[in-house]
């Protein structure tokens, strides 16, 4: 504390926290994903690039994984399932939730292709142009943290350090909650509504992932804006 951590990059950190998980769950997700609601094109280029700056993938490509998910939620061709393993017993679990939450990002062929999954997105020149340009708003998102930083210490250190916390332990941060969406709220918690596959809620994952976690009741009502009910 004093040294490599302020209370700068704290501010830094909830800032950039908040937009770009905003920008996955409202925009990638349920504006993108599952046209939930609609808004005007300037707020849609905005959310696609705050989510983008997540570095979670391109718009296209997160949204194209994550229909394939809902279309093979929990069964063969589910690119994240944690309950495909055919390993027995709290081994299969334990690789199930590995497979769920990290694994299956490096295995190329449980990724889904934009051109069949996002057809829509491929279409809408804004969200071509910005999933084209996903390496630029990776530079934005640990840029921004920076010039916070920058603007709050007034100095090049603080800058630094705002940027390891905005910008790197930002995103490790907000990866793994949201892969505890695809992991987690697959094996434990409560099953409000009797969907066909494995998805629960998770009440203390609801607040940091922005409602993400009430993972039951977006799976039994995936085009509703609003997962709390």
């Amino acid at each position: 504390w004093g040294g490599a951590l302020n209370w700068q990059d704290l501010v830094v950190l909830a800032i950039t926290y908040t937009l770009t998980g905003l920008g996955i769950t409202v925009g990638f997700h349920r504006l993108f994903t599952h046209r939930s609601f609609k808004t005007s094109r300037p707020v849609r280029a905005l959310l696609a690039v705050l989510g983008s700056m997540a570095i979670e993938g391109s718009v296209n490509d997160w949204v194209a994984t994550h229909r394939k998910h809902h279309n093979h939620s929990d069964a063969p061709g589910d690119p994240h399932s944690p309950h495909l393993d055919p390993a027995p017993g709290w081994r299969g679990v334990l690789r199930g939730l590995g497979h769920a939450h990290v694994g299956w990002m490096f295995r190329g062929k449980d990724k889904a292709n934009p051109v069949r999954y996002a057809k829509d997105l491929v279409a809408d020149h804004d969200l071509a142009l910005i999933s084209r340009t996903f390496p630029l708003w990776v530079a934005v998102g640990l840029a921004v943290p920076f010039g916070l930083g920058l603007a709050l210490t007034g100095s090049i250190v603080g800058g630094l350090t705002a940027m390891l916390w905005g910008g790197l332990v930002r995103v490790f941060i907000l990866h793994h909650l949201t892969y505890s969406i695809n992991s987690i709220c697959h094996v434990f918690g409560r099953r409000r509504f009797a969907t066909t596959d494995e998805s629960r809620n998770v009440f203390w994952l609801a607040l940091p992932t922005f409602g993400e976690a009430w993972h039951n009741n977006h799976h039994a009502f995936p085009t509703s804006a609003r997962h709390g009910l």
